[in-house]
């Protein structure tokens, strides 16, 4: 907090002038001046100063008179767009320590939420929490960067239908479609699917296609971690095609991927088909996360038939005798393409299987077990009476250099936030790099695309697919989240050992117009809003 005042106090009450536009100075509370100014558009940057007055951005152009209380020398610096994450896990992390230093740090400014499952709505106590509640519940906890999120289908067919592998009703569609129209009106972004889960992957085709009839009536989108991202992964492509054309909808791919090597050459295919249905005029996008393991339970591995009715009923149903010998066969169909040895253990439960198992492979558990992999698989499960955090090794970097160049994609962590890394714990480095590999690795170092088109799939190209108002660019009018960074020094510096550090290089983010980070430092400012998407009715 100290280092925070004497920059202000340095800073405050200057005037900056250099090669005047006017003679009359612009009225400005803050002005970032001399940066090379990345607009978000992907146009050519130039040397420019921003200005800024309460919430919005009033000037963006060549060096001018101001007259500000507030002026940042970005002299050497790229002073861009807030970044979006199209796919966080951060809401209950940013509950906790509102801060979001592993985002915030990368430059972010809004996280979404909503895959598969979201904030809300829920019970408590036998009252329902809407999703607006839930939202504004995270907003008014004090948070650093901007919220928003879509409703999980999930979520709304637990409501709806529970843990019940089938088909809903008439009545209990009806019951989910309302949840749908109410949870647009009150902000949602969408319906956000996740199809390899339990109790998610119970819906139909049919089903989410009329869920999403009712999102787009409010000018929301589909987004989903396809029902499938290694053997039918084609297959699954097509029904978020169908899903978008019957819906009439815009569809987005949940970190797009051809997961396991025997299905990596499929990759090519679904570009194809992708830019195919663009051509239609369908409008079908992805995002990806910038590494080439993917991470969550292992469940991944583990059949969802096993897991309905929820958590006690999938650990009983494990516990039987009668379903072992099924349940170890589709595990070992599952290993056939997922070896173990590619499986890394990260998260427990309990503090016991922790300390036997943290930063093991499967394959190291089981033969420490004296198991099979797909033995120790279940019996650890029932152990740890959860569904143990993994790391699976299980995609191409060749596939990721395709991925990042394709004009349609933009980007996500699929990670929580974490601001105190002096816990013990252990995580995928994607929380903490995901986003400044884009700048620094695949840009900078790589060359794969110029640094002005990061920029623009990082801010307004996601912008605009969520049709946010007055977001995504460095433009007079719109709200003033701006990242000021290095871009020779931003570096990512988590990995898969030793995944708790932070990246570098980004020295200031200011949010809604708040300074929240100078000089690399939070400065306990806490501007985030929840950000409402296209249907939303003020009440």
């Amino acid at each position: 907090m100290k280092k925070y005042l004497s920059f202000l106090t340095l800073l405050s009450f200057l005037v900056f002038s250099c090669d005047y536009k006017s003679a009359e100075p612009i009225v400005a509370d803050i002005v970032i001046y001399n940066g090379m100014i990345y607009d978000g558009s992907g146009e050519k940057p130039y040397l420019g100063s921003v200005g800024i007055k309460e919430d919005k951005i009033i000037y963006v152009g060549e060096n001018t008179n101001f007259d500000s209380d507030t002026t940042i020398d970005a002299t050497g610096l790229s002073v861009s767009p807030g970044f979006i994450n199209m796919l966080s896990w951060g809401y209950g992390t940013l509950m906790e320590d509102g801060r979001g230093l592993s985002d915030l740090l990368q430059g972010v400014t809004l996280e979404i939420f909503g895959e598969g499952r979201s904030p809300g709505p829920y019970y408590e106590d036998g009252k329902l929490v809407s999703f607006g509640d839930a939202m504004s519940k995270l907003e008014e906890s004090g948070v650093s960067m901007n919220i928003a999120s879509f409703l999980g289908a999930a979520t709304t067919r637990i409501l709806g239908v529970g843990y019940e592998n089938r088909d809903a009703t008439d009545s209990e569609m009806k019951k989910m479609k309302e949840i749908v129209r109410k949870s647009m009106e009150e902000g949602a972004m969408g319906i956000g699917s996740s199809l390899i889960y339990a109790p998610g992957d119970y819906a139909s085709t049919q089903e989410l296609i009329e869920l999403s009839k009712s999102a787009s009536e409010y000018g929301g989108m589909y987004i989903s971690h396809l029902r499938s991202e290694g053997a039918k992964l084609l297959e699954a492509l097509d029904e978020l095609i169908t899903i978008s054309r019957e819906a009439d909808i815009p569809a987005e791919i949940y970190h797009l991927k051809a997961s396991r090597e025997p299905n990596w050459p499929k990759l090519d295919e679904v570009i194809s088909i992708v830019e195919d249905a663009r051509a239609e005029g369908l409008q079908i996008t992805a995002d990806i996360y910038t590494y080439n393991a993917s991470s969550t339970g292992l469940t991944g591995v583990i059949p969802t038939w096993v897991q309905e009715g929820g958590h006690d009923a999938w650990i009983k149903r494990m516990k039987d005798p009668s379903v072992r010998p099924r349940l170890l066969n589709d595990i070992r169909e599952q290993l056939a393409e997922q070896p173990p040895e590619g499986i890394l253990m990260v998260g427990f439960n309990t503090p016991e299987m922790s300390k036997k198992y943290l930063a093991k492979t499967v394959a190291e558990a089981a033969k420490m077990r004296g198991q099979s992999p797909e033995e120790a698989i279940v019996d650890m499960v029932i152990e740890d009476n959860h569904r143990i955090q993994c790391i699976y090794f299980s995609m191409s970097e060749e596939n990721i250099r395709k991925k990042i160049q394709l004009p349609w994609v933009s980007f996500c962590s699929d990670a929580g936030i974490y601001s105190d890394i002096s816990k013990s714990f252990r995580t995928h480095p994607r929380a903490f790099g995901s986003f400044i590999r884009v700048l620094g690795k695949y840009s900078r170092d790589e060359n794969l695309f110029p640094l002005e088109e990061g920029i623009r799939r990082l801010t307004s190209y996601p912008a605009q697919n969520l049709k946010l108002k007055n977001r995504g660019m460095l433009k007079e009018s719109f709200f003033a989240d701006v990242v000021i960074f290095n871009a020779e020094k931003v570096n990512d510096n988590a990995t898969f050992e030793e995944p708790l550090q932070f990246s570098e290089g980004v020295d200031h983010v200011l949010v809604n117009g708040v300074p929240v980070l100078l000089d690399g430092e939070h400065t306990n400012k806490f501007s985030g809003r929840f950000v409402r998407g296209p249907g939303y009715i003020n009440n």
